[in-house]
């Protein structure tokens, strides 16, 4: 199951010759109920793409329809044609599902400068048949989530149930995974009868908890957008309220979901790292640390040899502004303490590797934690990144 996995929403797949390899390449996710609630998060680089300039006007009000998105390319910076094109795309959705094309999020994924007068003529020759073909099967849902890849090698879903709601919903990315929001698309969708207010509550909470501490390597997109709609026909259909507090839980752990499949799927990664720093004087003072031992080479080259190199831990703790004292630093990499009170302990030798790699730092200053994703520095990493436009 996927975004139809609520009561009151469909979708559809279809290609549209964006993409050389012919696969698909345009998703469709159309709100049909009672409600038409919405929040979204767009990414905090300040060169966005067509699409979230357009998609940040539509959601303002709250209200949204549709979501509209297309891979095979990211429609950023191509001008004032691509912002007509973001817009014309709105437009066509529109008349087709019978909403406004102010209620229709636009997403688009790819490369960068990607968005000419083809790109445009294909996606609007495509949007008819794709919205003849909405339907609010699993096998829809689906489709859609593999429609939106890019470099992914698995589409990436998610569906839960809580007490009188349902959520679901898809994902993409596999490179520039940086905050925020980490390089992808997210539609998730529920029927819980909740207000655009406190949806958006709600997803920025979880957002920044999961999403926002996915941190493969660095790059922060132009394109990210993380959007929540909600039909209102929950509580078995009749719109009856539901637990404010409890959607909030079940939709960070939806969140937390997609972004551990974007972790386990990032380019070229060998290693999927989660970096916990323990005993911050402050939750922000552990994501710091966390985040800079993160965005090391040194580090993630270290990682990719399986080497339990430490000192490239401690080394990028004293890069922060963190609270802490530097003759009590604790490292332990898979379970083995390999430094204690800032000095040699454990033979690092000892570190064993796998797929998984879990690296703990102890401040001892406080009692605040958090946990940054990560990948390794990889020759395939590299070599897919430096031919990626070619």
């Amino acid at each position: 199951m996927s975004t139809t996995h609520p009561r009151g929403f469909a979708a559809a797949a279809a290609t549209a010759g964006l993409k050389p390899s012919g696969t698909p390449d345009l998703a469709l996710v159309v709100n049909t109920g009672r409600s038409d609630a919405v929040a979204a998060v767009y990414t905090a680089n300040r060169c966005k793409a067509n699409p979230v300039l357009w998609s940040e006007q539509a959601t303002a009000d709250g209200r949204a329809r549709a979501v509209v998105l297309n891979s095979g390319g990211a429609n950023c910076y191509t001008g004032a044609f691509g912002f007509q094109t973001s817009h014309q795309t709105a437009e066509e959705t529109a008349e087709l599902v019978g909403a406004s094309a102010q209620d229709v999020v636009v997403c688009s994924t790819g490369l960068i400068g990607v968005g000419g007068e083809d790109f445009r003529a294909k996606i609007l020759a495509a949007l008819p048949g794709l919205a003849a073909d909405l339907a609010g099967t699993p096998a829809a849902g689906q489709a859609a989530a593999r429609a939106i890849m890019t470099t992914d090698t698995v589409p990436k879903t998610v569906a839960l149930d809580g007490p009188g709601f349902r959520i679901g919903g898809m994902a993409k990315g596999a490179g520039m995974l940086a905050p925020a929001l980490a390089t992808m698309l997210v539609v998730l969708t529920t029927d819980a009868p909740l207000s655009s207010g406190q949806l958006d509550a709600a997803l920025r909470a979880a957002t920044a908890a999961t999403f926002d501490r996915l941190d493969t390597d660095g790059c922060m997109s132009t394109n990210d957008t993380v959007v929540l709609l909600s039909s209102g026909e929950g509580a078995e259909g009749d719109g009856a309220a539901v637990d404010e507090a409890a959607f909030a839980r079940a939709l960070a752990d939806a969140c937390a979901d997609l972004a551990g499949q974007l972790h386990r799927d990032a380019e070229g990664a060998h290693h999927d790292i989660a970096i916990e720093v323990a005993g911050a004087a402050t939750e922000e003072d552990a994501v710091a640390v966390a985040r800079a031992i993160a965005r090391s080479n040194l580090f993630k080259a270290a990682i990719f040899g399986e080497d339990p190199n430490w000192g490239r831990v401690v080394a990028q703790v004293g890069t922060t502004d963190a609270q802490f004292d530097p003759q009590n630093i604790d490292v332990a990499i898979n379970g083995v303490q390999v430094c204690l009170g800032s000095a040699p302990h454990a033979d690092p030798a000892e570190v064993v590797f796998a797929r998984r790699v879990d690296v703990r730092v102890d401040l001892h200053t406080g009692g605040a934690a958090a946990t940054i994703l990560t990948s390794d520095l990889t020759h395939d990493y590299v070599e897919e990144n430096s031919a990626y436009a070619t």
